[in-house]
């Protein structure tokens, strides 16, 4: 090919070159009708092509070949588009030619051509401007004569009948047949064809040539005719060149070389008789151009571009030029960055930090560049890390932390955890309520406003109180403006935030009938609390210093922690579950509800499986591969694939909230409904379980309520887990 490919961003969509006029001017029989096209060097248009064409059997010829001026190899279509509506879509043709294929780049091909309109193009890419439109007609009954056509130019002519300023060309076409179907003009020689729908202004200096055509309804084509006519300047004392500037975009590395393209756009301007010309050429020996449109330069190297212009006084500006480099594009960076933590502070003799500890993260990335690093703090959001942090509550900390760089690529989570001493440090806050979920939500309602930490070390949530027992919505409401009050004051919040929790506040109906009674704790982070439960079956839960169970890596087997001291009817469970399966696996946990008193059961001598076969499992498990059952499926029973069951990353803190209405179970993940299902009789348990008495062994109206324990590797950690009855 040349010395490099260009491509011009023309603002024409016809394609170029002189239309082959296969009628001869009249009308050619249906049954013999070859209709050719021909392409060669050129990526912008077909060196020749029909436009108009009669319907019925028709041979398509199509040549791209040395013979037809093809002398780099370049391949092209021809290709009948069949996706818009608007032309017609029954003839499928998409040939590919070029010089050296086994045809020497001619093709032939049969089709029947209906009336109406074809559009054809090359659908290479890059070759878009290499396009048309043929149109058919029907061959009709009597009308075998071509329109008569012609052109008139008018303006202010000078004594040598040059046109002064401008001409005006103006062509008529009749046809005393079938009536004229199209007009069309082309100007110059090799000009696209283009509808005339008015007469033709050419104000550019120097000489010119018009072409015209018609065709009448019966698809007769007039013989292209011709004008030819002369612009000059008006008189005048400019003596002034226009002023030129070139400029060079696209995207560029920290060197300045433009990666993959470069596109220069050139402007003129001349206050005096104005711009008539503009050119440019590609190199220090390229021929002269007319500039249309913008250049855009592909080729890897050093390029130069020359310009200048002239006004129509003849004024020609000097020749200027820009010079620039395009070089490949760097490698698609799909490695993401590696980040890494450092735990610091003065420890006592078992590794707790006294007073506080100061996590210092750091992020590399060799591609695309660190673009933000994030952190979150024991299963919190994620936030922005700017400075190292300071972490000062007493009690047991995970510390996760992650990046991003700029090519969008985010690196998997990792995660150091510490403990910071009891007695050194800053006692955990006296919160009323413990919730930590990303936006201030009363009730079931969500206000859309962040949870942020106030200045006692609560977070908004946990100062509201939604969960207490309020005996009248006015007390709940008297509440909730005496902490936003407080809030607004600190600038913890703004008045608009103010207002949207208040909304929310009204909306929950906490403290209505029927809504007077809050949650009751199972579970508060004390060793008081877990006393209460029982652990049956295989495997063991432990209290961890943040006030969670875990269960054990040791202690083997399968078995469930239940809450014996009362049954519960309908009721919203609700608590907060961490997935903290070692490695890169996922744990397999799930909360049991509505199943009878394990002990001395007549169908089952195992207490855990009486929760098993006679309760409902609500399964938790974010692991891609594995049991078919996600996260909020009853188990056996109603399946949540993983795409819907709301998966965040591993070491997140989700919140998790069953409610059990009769015999409908309703099932959110962090404030969304994952999952309804109707404990109808007849279901049976899927895949099949040998002796499982299907839902009708479960539709129990009172029931306990369980943590399962599934293995040593299916490590999950409970908090915060406390019961309403509706």
């Amino acid at each position: 090919m040349g010395a490099f490919l260009m491509v011009l961003g023309l603002t024409s969509t016809a394609a170029y070159g002189r239309p082959v006029d296969l009628t001869g001017g009249g009308k050619a029989a249906a049954a013999a009708q070859v209709l050719t096209w021909t392409a060669g060097d050129p990526i912008d248009r077909y060196l020749s092509f029909p436009t108009t064409a009669l319907a019925g059997p028709t041979t398509i010829v199509f040549e791209n070949s040395e013979a037809t001026g093809n002398t780099t190899g370049m391949p092209h279509t021809l290709t009948f588009d069949v996706s818009d509506p608007e032309y017609n879509n029954d003839v499928s043709l998409n040939i590919l030619a070029n010089p050296s294929d086994a045809n020497g780049g001619k093709y032939t091909a049969e089709v029947n051509l209906t009336p109406g309109k074809y559009r054809f193009r090359c659908s290479i890419p890059g070759h878009g401007q290499m396009t048309g439109v043929l149109t058919v007609t029907e061959v009709g009954p009597g009308d075998t004569t071509a329109p008569t056509t012609n052109a008139t130019v008018e303006g202010q002519q000078n004594a040598d009948g040059a046109y002064v300023g401008s001409a005006t060309v103006s062509v008529t076409a009749t046809d005393e047949g079938s009536g004229v179907a199209t007009t069309e003009y082309a100007v110059g020689a090799d000009g696209p064809w283009q509808p005339y729908t008015a007469p033709v202004v050419v104000d550019q200096v120097g000489s010119h040539t018009i072409r015209y055509r018609a065709t009448d309804q019966s698809g007769n084509v007039a013989a292209e005719k011709s004008v030819a006519f002369t612009v000059v300047a008006p008189p005048t004392d400019d003596t002034t060149p226009p002023e030129t500037s070139a400029t060079v975009s696209g995207e560029q590395d920290d060197a300045g070389n433009y990666l993959s393209m470069a596109t220069v756009t050139v402007t003129a301007s001349d206050t005096g008789s104005g711009v008539n010309t503009i050119e440019y050429a590609l190199g220090a020996g390229g021929a002269w151009q007319p500039y249309t449109a913008p250049v855009m330069v592909h080729q890897v190297g050093t390029h130069t571009v020359r310009y200048r212009a002239t006004d129509k006084a003849g004024n020609a500006a000097a020749e200027k030029s820009v010079a620039f480099t395009v070089v490949e594009p760097p490698a698609q960076d799909t490695t993401p960055p590696e980040t890494s933590a450092a735990v610091t502070g003065e420890k006592n003799a078992n590794g707790a930090f006294i007073t506080s500890a100061k996590v210092t993260l750091t992020a590399t990335d060799a591609e695309s560049g660190v673009d933000k690093v994030e952190y979150s703090l024991d299963g919190g959001p994620y936030l922005a890390y700017t400075t190292p942090v300071i972490v000062d509550r007493v009690g047991y900390h995970t510390f996760a932390h992650r990046a991003t760089d700029k090519a969008n690529n985010t690196s998997q989570a990792k995660q150091v955890s510490f403990t910071i001493a009891q007695g050194g440090g800053v006692p955990a806050p006296n919160c009323p309520e413990y919730d930590e979920r990303l936006t201030v939500i009363v009730g079931t309602v969500d206000s859309g406003v962040p949870n942020r930490l106030t200045r006692s070390r609560c977070t908004i949530n946990e100062l509201i109180e939604d969960e207490r027992e309020w005996t009248s919505q006015a007390l709940f409401l008297k509440h909730v403006d005496t902490v936003l009050d407080k809030l607004l004051a600190d600038n913890v919040i703004d008045q608009r935030e103010f207002n949207k929790i208040t909304k929310a506040a009204k909306q929950s109906r906490i403290g209505k009938p029927g809504q007077t009674e809050g949650y009751r704790d199972l579970f508060d982070g004390t060793a008081e609390s877990l006393a209460k439960w029982e652990q049956v079956g295989g495997g063991r839960f432990a209290l961890s210093d943040d006030g969670a169970i875990t269960s054990s890596t040791t202690v083997e087997g399968m078995g469930m922690l239940w809450f014996p001291e009362r049954k519960y009817g309908d009721f919203s469970l609700k608590l907060q579950f961490r997935d903290d399966a070692p490695g890169n696996g996922n744990a397999n946990g799930g909360v049991f509800v509505r199943f009878p008193y394990v002990h001395n059961h007549p169908e089952e001598s195992r207490p855990e499986w009486v929760a098993i076969n006679y309760g409902h499992e609500v399964q938790i498990l974010d692991r891609p591969d594995g049991d078919m059952y996600k996260t909020g499926s009853i188990y056996g029973f109603d399946r949540v694939g993983l795409g819907n069951a709301g998966v965040t990353p591993k070491g997140t803190w989700n919140d998790y909230e069953i409610r059990v209405v009769d015999q409908h179970y309703t099932i959110l993940r962090n404030g969304v409904v994952i999952n309804e299902f109707d404990n109808l009789g007849g279901q049976t348990f899927t895949p099949p379980r040998a002796g499982d008495p299907g839902t009708d062994g479960r539709r129990y109206a009172t029931g306990y309520v369980g943590l399962q324990v599934h293995s040593t590797t299916d490590v999950i950690s409970y908090r915060s887990i406390r019961i309403k009855e509706l």
